[in-house]
């Protein structure tokens, strides 16, 4: 495996350049006047008009059904897990190839996640590996006892869809809850259905870092009415419908602001442009970058439509004469540009170790060539073209060694 220089900056000298950031918040004027207005009528709260407001561009968007606007989408995915019966000792299917959070509830309530290998076309969870994870659960391979696994979480990576409509037909063939993780894919579409929406229960994130912000929150959506509803529930404390403070059931500090909720719904009347934006940053890196050897971008399959949350590109050093996508990020550093390398898979990080697996190699082949470039909406020409310059400076100089 390709090493990851851990502190890059110790000994590296970096030019006295602006930053580039990988993907920084875009703002898009509107937001200071649902904000001033929660501000104006005092709805300082985690509810209030801009909430509601929020939730219904949200449905209006992707026609998701129904929408509870959170304050993280860990905190949606976890909550979608609670209303799915997840408990200690039950398996979950989950995608490797991922951030952590997609993960971490999962171990919240002690469940086993059982992890799966992605596929080479979208780089997201392996349709056949996750039969054969359940096979394995069924047949108790896993050292534990046999038994059915309580959801799959699926995870629409860098805004790219994954094979949805092959993901519903297992889940349904076993009879099993299908959670998508569309937190990086809030725009992307599926056969001409958002992303989001395939799944029993769908989750959005609006991170500082995602395709558009409330600076931090998220969103559970569900074509069924009640897992919003009891996700608003128990996004409260569970707090029961008396006039004193009544509780039946263990509930959470979750629900988004009015004011974290008034920045989304300004940030909702820009979504399209931003899609827009972050597509033609993808598009202008391939077009500068693929006539090099060993350099190599990923296509939409046929039916998809990806927002390019990241921009993203594999590095073969075969290919490209040694150059690695580790040589390529030191050097944007030393730029004081901001690039990452794909996400470590989850069977490979020391928390997770012990967990199952399900798959092959291409999770981790994936991790070993892949760099996420800066990808941000705000970002210029001239920004684009520094980043170019930077990458053909590392290509080049070893084509001509």
């Amino acid at each position: 495996m390709q090493k990851t220089v851990d502190n890059p900056k110790k000994g590296l000298t970096i030019r006295k350049l602006p930053k580039i950031w990988l993907s920084s918040p875009h703002m898009g004027g509107g937001e200071q006047a649902y904000v001033k207005q929660a501000f104006d009528t005092n709805w300082v709260a985690p509810l209030g008009p801009n909430v509601n407001a929020f939730e219904e561009r949200i449905v209006k968007h992707t026609d998701c059904g129904h929408a509870a606007v959170l304050n993280s989408g860990t905190a949606a995915l976890h909550l979608a897990l609670i209303m799915l019966g997840v408990g200690r000792d039950d398996y979950v299917i989950c995608q490797t190839f991922t951030f952590a959070a997609s993960a971490n509830p999962i171990r919240y309530l002690g469940a086993v996640p059982v992890f799966v290998d992605s596929e080479s076309e979208t780089w997201n969870i392996c349709p056949q590996a996750v039969e054969d994870a359940i096979k394995g659960c069924l047949a108790g391979t896993n050292g534990s006892r046999a038994k059915l696994p309580k959801a799959i979480v699926c995870v629409d990576l860098y805004g790219m869809p994954a094979k949805l409509h092959e993901l519903r037909e297992l889940a349904q063939k076993y009879g099993i809850p299908l959670v998508e993780d569309a937190a990086e894919a809030l725009g992307s579409t599926y056969g001409g259905k958002h992303c989001g929406t395939f799944g029993d229960i769908g989750i959005f994130s609006f991170n500082g870092n995602k395709i558009i912000t409330t600076s931090g929150g998220g969103a559970l959506v569900s074509k069924n009415e009640h897992y919003a509803n009891r996700a608003r529930f128990l996004a409260t404390q569970a707090r029961e419908d008396f006039s004193h403070y009544e509780h039946q059931e263990i509930g959470y500090n979750y629900r988004m602001s009015n004011i974290s909720a008034g920045i989304g719904r300004g940030q909702m009347d820009v979504l399209d442009e931003r899609v827009a934006q972050r597509r033609h940053n993808f598009q202008f890196y391939r077009n500068a970058l693929e006539r090099y050897d060993g350099v190599e971008f990923i296509d939409e399959p046929n039916g998809s439509f990806s927002n390019r949350w990241l921009s993203t590109m594999l590095i073969r050093p075969e290919l490209t004469g040694g150059v690695t996508r580790e040589d390529i990020r030191v050097s944007l550093l030393s730029e004081n540009i901001e690039s990452r390398p794909f996400w470590k898979p989850m069977h490979l990080q020391p928390v997770f170790s012990r967990m199952p697996y399900a798959g092959g190699t291409v999770a981790r082949h994936l991790f070993d060539l892949g760099l996420c470039l800066p990808s941000g909406s705000n970002l210029r020409e001239e920004d684009l073209d520094r980043v170019i310059r930077g990458i053909r400076k590392v290509l080049e100089a070893k084509r001509n060694s």
